[in-house]
């Protein structure tokens, strides 16, 4: 990933500038990289309060890039908490068509998988042409098992299945895929509040985490994705998909830091081993080099 934010930073303070001209730049740099206007604001007035008037040395970049690092990474929430062996999770994907749900939920298997954990998958989007098929490409690269329907069943049924399936088998995760679907249509909005009412009542003991499967390249239109479905249904944890060359950069700490929701795991390519926990000191420090 190359974003190429600390090398536009290091121009802002070429040559003899004064402290507000500084700072009107800053803020121009991380509105134009996707941290969004009001996130921008609120990192800028947190950046006014910190720094003192000090004298030009050099030091001088290093200390405002330190400070900038600083309130950003308090502004993320932590990262992904750890799974305990034996305790059954169901992890529940959803979000807005083309954010790579389908192969994200491969992903996620195939990774839980290698930490040594039992893994079922749920085909609960019955609604998309060949989304079942794809999924079971996928499952078949990760090794996981799938619990399906055909499509046009009802998602919740699937849901349901796998419920007793991953009970059945003792299994340490279920991972569900789900349609891709957008606030304002209520239909499917409903059917993402039923199968949460399913892994209610058939899993009433068991962890269950709401996660939003975001495009990074969306820019701008991912912060209000994550806002939506936040407000609709809850989100516990985002992952960030295509956070690669292509995005800016800024939108993984504008969602993180605006809607303070963790940011769990980011996609970085298009092979299933392509999902990794979602490090936000490291993140940073890749973003500012």
């Amino acid at each position: 990933m190359n974003f190429k934010l600390g090398e536009r930073l290091n121009r802002i303070f070429g040559g003899k500038k004064e402290k507000e001209d500084i700072l009107t730049e800053i803020e121009e740099l991380l509105i134009s990289s996707d941290f969004g206007v009001e996130f921008t604001e609120e990192i800028l007035r947190e950046l006014r309060s910190r720094l003192e008037l000090r004298s030009r040395s050099s030091s001088f970049q290093s200390e405002y890039t330190a400070i900038l690092k600083e309130i950003i990474k308090e502004k993320m929430e932590p990262v992904n908490p750890v799974l305990g062996p034996g305790s059954l999770t169901a992890h529940l994907l959803f979000g807005v068509n083309g954010t790579g749900k389908t192969t994200t939920a491969a992903k996620l298997a195939y990774k839980l998988k290698k930490e040594g954990r039992s893994v079922l998958i749920a085909a609960a989007d019955t609604y998309r042409d060949a989304a079942i098929e794809q999924l079971m490409i996928w499952s078949k690269r990760a090794d996981v098992p799938v619990i399906r329907q055909f499509q046009g069943s009802d998602a919740g049924a699937v849901v349901f299945d796998a419920c007793d399936a991953a009970v059945s088998r003792k299994v340490d995760d279920l991972v569900i895929d789900t349609a891709g679907r957008l606030h304002n249509k209520e239909m499917l909005m409903r059917e993402l509040g039923k199968i949460g009412s399913v892994l209610d009542r058939k899993l009433p003991d068991a962890r269950k985490l709401r996660l939003l499967v975001v495009d990074a390249t969306t820019g701008q239109n991912a912060l209000s994705q994550a806002a939506l479905f936040n407000d609709y249904v809850g989100v516990d944890g985002i992952v960030l998909t295509k956070l690669d060359s292509s995005a800016k950069g800024g939108i993984a700490c504008a969602v993180s830091g605006k809607l303070g929701i963790p940011i769990f795991y980011s996609g970085t390519g298009e092979k299933v081993q392509d999902l990794i926990d979602f490090n936000a000191e490291e993140y940073l420090e890749m973003l500012f080099s």
